[in-house]
C-alpha cells in the first residue's frame, strides 16, 4: 500500500529506473502531506454529480415527450449503460498509476494514435460544452432582462445577449483559476443544489401554481422522434471525459466506483422525476428547455429560471479543468511561475470560448449534432473499445464480453440514427 502511495507522486516524465527507485523508497513526511491533500470521498461525489447532471435536466421533459412514455425505460437504460462504461473507464486505469486522463487511457489501449483520437474527441467535446454554457447563459439572461443596455467607460455600449455573455464570463473567471478539485467541490455544491431545486420548482408549478398534471403525450411510443429522445438521454449522462480527472484527484482511488454509483443514482432520479412531472404538465407542448413553458410571474418559475443560470456557472470550471491540466502538465509545471502561468492560460481559454460564443451562428443546432455523435462516442464506444484492448478479461467469451458487444451495437445504432436525424433538422432550419 505504501508503494502505491509513492507511485502516485511520480510525474509521467520520469524514467523507469527512477520510478523503480521511488517505489522501493519509504514515503517522506512531505510526500505524506501531499497524499493527504487528495480530494475526499464526499467532495468527489459532489464533483461527480455536478459533472454528470447539469443543463441536461432542462431537456428531459422534452425528451420524454419526443419518445413517448415507454422511452422512460430508455432513460434508465442509458443511465445503467453509462454507469457501467464509467466503471470500465476506472478499470482501464487500474495497474498503471501514471494513467491520469482520458487520452492516457487511449494511449494505453491503442498507442500514439489512440491518444490523438481520444484527445481530439475529449478536448473538442469539453471546449464546445463550455461555449454552450456561455450561450445558454446569454440567452436566458436576455429573456429575463430584454433590451438591457450597459454603458461602459469611454462611451462603449453593450446590450442584449452579447453583454450577458461577457458578464457571465467575468463571473465565471475566478472559478477557472482554482486548480484543486477539492476546492471546486464547494462550487459543485451549488450546481447540485440548483439541479434539485429546479426539479422541485417544476413540481411546485404543477401542484400548487395551477398548471396541474392533466396533459399527456397521448402515445406510449413515438418512433418518428425517438432518436431525438435517446440522443438527449445520452447527452445527459456524458461526463466520462472528466471521470479520469476526478478519479485521479481522489485521496483513495479505490472508492471511485462508489462515487460513480452515487452520481448516476442521484442524476437518474432527478432526471426521471423532472421528465415525468414536466411531461404530465405540458404533454406534446413541452419545450426544451422546460423553463420556457413555465408561467411568467410565478415565484416558483422565477426560482427555476434563476437556478437554471447557476448550473453553467458552477460547471464551467470542472469542464475546462481537463483541458487546462493537459496544457499545464506539458508546459507549465516545470517552471518557477506555474501559478501565474496557470491563471493566464485558464483566462485565455475562457476568452477564446467567449469569442466563439459571440461569433458562431446556429450553434444550438450544431451542438445537437455534436451531442448525438461525440456523446455516444465518449460515453459508450471509447470505454468499451479501450477496455477490450487493455484487459484480457474483456476479450474472453462470456457474459461481460456479450454485454460490451451489446453496448457497442447500441451505441453505433444511436450514433448513426441520431446523427442523421440531427443533420436533417439542421438542414431544415438553415
Amino acid at each position: 500500500m505504501e508503494e502505491e502511495k509513492v507511485l502516485q507522486l511520480i510525474p509521467p516524465a520520469q524514467s523507469e529506473a527512477t520510478t523503480a527507485a521511488a517505489a522501493a523508497a519509504t514515503p517522506s513526511a512531505d510526500q505524506a502531506i501531499l497524499i493527504s491533500k487528495g480530494t475526499t470521498f464526499i467532495r468527489t461525489c459532489f464533483n461527480a454529480i455536478n459533472s454528470i447532471s447539469g443543463v441536461g435536466i432542462l431537456s428531459m421533459p422534452f425528451a420524454l415527450s419526443q419518445g413517448g412514455w415507454l422511452s422512460l425505460a430508455l432513460l434508465f437504460l442509458v443511465s445503467i449503460l453509462s454507469l457501467y462504461t464509467g466503471l470500465l473507464v476506472q478499470r482501464c486505469m487500474e495497474g498503471d498509476l501514471l494513467v491520469k486522463t482520458y487520452p492516457d487511457i487511449g494511449e494505453r489501449a491503442f498507442g500514439a494514435k489512440g491518444r490523438v483520437t481520444v484527445s481530439i474527441y475529449l478536448y473538442l467535446t469539453l471546449y464546445l460544452l463550455a461555449v454552450e454554457f456561455l450561450i445558454l447563459e446569454g440567452d436566458n439572461l436576455n429573456k429575463l432582462f430584454p433590451n438591457k443596455v450597459f454603458r461602459l467607460v469611454g462611451g462603449l455600449i453593450l446590450q442584449g445577449k452579447q453583454a450577458f455573455v461577457l458578464l457571465t464570463a467575468l463571473v465565471i473567471l475566478p472559478t477557472t483559476w482554482l486548480r484543486s478539485l477539492g476546492v471546486l467541490a464547494y462550487v459543485s455544491i451549488g450546481g447540485v443544489v440548483a439541479s434539485v431545486a429546479l426539479a422541485g420548482c417544476v413540481s411546485w408549478v404543477g401542484a400548487v401554481d395551477g398548471v396541474g398534471f392533466g396533459e399527456s403525450t397521448g402515445r406510449l411510443l413515438r418512433l418518428e422522434t425517438l432518436p431525438n429522445a435517446v440522443s438527449l438521454f445520452t447527452f445527459g449522462f456524458s461526463a466520462h471525459s472528466v471521470f479520469p480527472t476526478l478519479c485521479n484527484s481522489m485521496r483513495d482511488r479505490t472508492q471511485f466506483s462508489k462515487v460513480l454509483l452515487i452520481g448516476f443514482l442521484v442524476t437518474s432520479l432527478t432526471y426521471g422525476w423532472t421528465a415525468i412531472v414536466g411531461c404530465l404538465m405540458y404533454g406534446d407542448h413541452t419545450k426544451s428547455p422546460i423553463t420556457l413553458n413555465l408561467p411568467v410571474g410565478r415565484i416558483s418559475s422565477k426560482i427555476a429560471i434563476y437556478t437554471t443560470l447557476v448550473n453553467p456557472v458552477t460547471r464551467y470550471a470542472i469542464v475546462i479543468t481537463p483541458i487546462a491540466n493537459a496544457i499545464e502538465e506539458r508546459y507549465i509545471f516545470s517552471t518557477n511561475y506555474s501559478q501565474l502561468l496557470s491563471i493566464l492560460m485558464r483566462t485565455l481559454i475562457l476568452v477564446s470560448t467567449v469569442v466563439v460564443a459571440l461569433t458562431v451562428p446556429f450553434f444550438g443546432y450544431i451542438m445537437a449534432f455534436m451531442g448525438s455523435t461525440l456523446s455516444v462516442m465518449g460515453t459508450m464506444l471509447l470505454p468499451c473499445l479501450c477496455y477490450i484492448r487493455i484487459k484480457e478479461s474483456g476479450r474472453r467469451l462470456g457474459l461481460e464480453f456479450m454485454v460490451i458487444v451489446g453496448i457497442l451495437i447500441f451505441g453505433v445504432v444511436v450514433g448513426v440514427v441520431g446523427t442523421c436525424t440531427s443533420v436533417r433538422q439542421i438542414a431544415e432550419h438553415l
